[in-house]
Formats: C-alpha cells, sequence, structure tokens
C-alpha cells in the first residue's frame, strides 16, 4: 500500500465519521441553544432540563436513523474488506 492509498484511506475514515457524527452533535447544540435561550427568559437555570432534552434527542435521532448509521458503516467497513483482498 503505498501513501496516496493510504492517505485516502484516512481521508475516507474522517469522512465517514464526521458524516455519522455531525447530525448528532448539530441537534444537540441546536437543543442546546434553545434551552438556553429559554432558561435566560425565564430564569430557570436547571442543568437537568437540558441533559434530558438533548438526551431525548439523541435516543430519537438514533431510532429515526440509526438504520441510516449503519448503512454507511457498513458500506465503509465493505470498502475496507475489498481493500484488502
Amino acid at each position: 500500500m503505498n501513501p496516496e492509498n493510504l492517505a485516502i484511506l484516512f481521508q475516507d475514515a474522517i469522512s465517514v465519521a464526521i458524516r455519522l457524527g455531525a447530525p448528532i452533535l448539530l441537534l444537540c447544540m441546536l437543543v442546546g441553544v434553545i434551552v438556553a435561550i429559554l432558561q435566560a427568559v425565564t430564569q430557570i437555570h436547571e442543568q437537568s432540563i437540558s441533559f434530558v432534552l438533548k438526551l431525548i434527542v439523541v435516543i430519537v435521532f438514533l431510532m429515526l436513523g440509526g438504520d441510516w448509521m449503519l448503512r454507511t458503516l457498513q458500506e465503509y467497513a465493505l470498502e475496507l474488506f475489498d481493500m484488502m483482498v
């Protein structure tokens, strides 16, 4: 395996990691900002509200988008196995 193929392999791995992690992180960030604004307006500063809402968002996203995430990871793994042969 030459350095060019290795660089492409790492680039693909980073791309898959970003594609899998970005939606969850963006949703959690959005929920965090919305909760922070609501807490600032109502002057209720309870840390568990933000945590519970983020946890619910992650669970719902994994239930709805878990199939897509698994397929993406499987395609990348199969691509890696094909490169081994």
